[in-house]
């Protein structure tokens, strides 16, 4: 048996994962062993996952002969071909950070670096809702808005690994901000952007002289996230239900620019979707079958991730899979 390994570095936590390798493996067996632990800055991040992964292998007894290689997933922006992380926004002082380089040298196995998106999509097109698909797409709905594509059976990056960024499209000339851009795909259909659309539709209340449940007083403003909302439009609360159908309506008109260019099988929504499909499906789907070209619709399924919360996980292990 061939075994590969994980790194899923976020902001906050990271985790070292060891899966198996084996042909035909499904998503049951692939994860072996699991250690999270605190981001810190790279040197000493770096060095704590390089000796959790050689803990792994060694109390298993497993040569480096046997390992496929290493996937580290990270959030942009990166130069993948370099294996180099170039200072993401929740990285302080992760500024070009030869990564791949680094775990190469401590590690002695082959190294992958991807963007979280592309390596999300990776782990849905194995294991998850895209199994099976040859044009897929992922998108994060998280708290930005990213894509990973697989087209052809393979994922698309781009000329210099900037494919997939849809959250920059401009989908109204007004609207929340995302990707610093009023309007954007990420400025509704994020949890930040959902935060600010929820802000906005209640500071209008406000302004008329109602007090709605949702948010009673301009000083509680700030505290409106996706989540709050998310749970209020659950338990029937009518502006909140408002505010994710305006989300949904946006979802609808993004996507069907995605189906209309890309005519993709099937369209993976992570994160926020997953957790309030219900919310959300109606009005997307109204939308979308009014913006997009039928025959292209019409071969097309929009769902939830189907590695749920473990997608993380899945997603650096997928990497490591994908260098066989």
């Amino acid at each position: 048996m061939a075994y590969c390994l994980g790194l899923d570095i976020g902001g906050t936590k990271c985790a070292v994962l060891l899966g198996s390798d084996k042909p035909g493996v499904d998503k049951d067996g692939f994860v072996l062993d699991r250690q999270a632990f605190a981001t810190a800055g790279p040197a000493e991040t770096l060095d704590k996952a390089g000796r959790i992964a050689a803990g792994m292998l060694a109390g298993r007894g497993i040569s480096l002969e046997d390992v496929t290689g290493l996937g580290v997933s990270c959030g942009g922006p990166l130069d993948t071909a370099l294996g180099r992380i170039k200072g993401p926004p929740n990285l302080c002082g992760w500024d070009d950070v030869p990564v791949a380089n680094i775990l190469r040298e401590k590690l002695g196995v082959p190294v992958r670096l991807e963007n979280d998106a592309n390596a999300c999509a990776l782990a849905e097109w194995h294991f998850g809702a895209g199994r099976g698909n040859r044009n897929m797409i992922f998108l994060t709905f998280g708290t930005g808005l990213g894509a990973g594509l697989i087209l052809d059976g393979r994922l698309y990056a781009g000329t210099s690994g900037m494919a997939g960024e849809v959250g920059h499209l401009r989908l109204s000339a007004f609207g929340p901000v995302g990707y610093g851009k009023a309007g954007s795909f990420e400025g509704f259909c994020s949890g930040g952007g959902i935060a600010q659309l929820a802000q906005s539709m209640v500071r209008e209340r406000h302004q008329r002289g109602e007090k709605p449940a949702l948010c009673p007083t301009p000083e509680e403003l700030p505290l409106l996230t996706a989540k709050t909302v998310g749970d209020a439009a659950e338990a029937g609360d009518a502006l909140a239900r408002e505010i994710y159908t305006v989300c949904g309506e946006y979802l609808g008109r993004g996507l069907a620019v995605l189906v209309d260019i890309l005519n993709p099988e099937v369209i993976v929504l992570g994160s926020i979707f997953q957790r309030s499909e219900g919310l959300l499906r109606p009005a997307m789907e109204r939308v979308l079958r009014q913006e997009s070209l039928p025959h292209a619709r019409n071969v097309c399924r929009v769902a939830p991730a189907g590695l749920a919360e473990a997608i993380g996980d899945y997603a650096a292990l997928s990497l490591a899979l994908a260098n066989r």
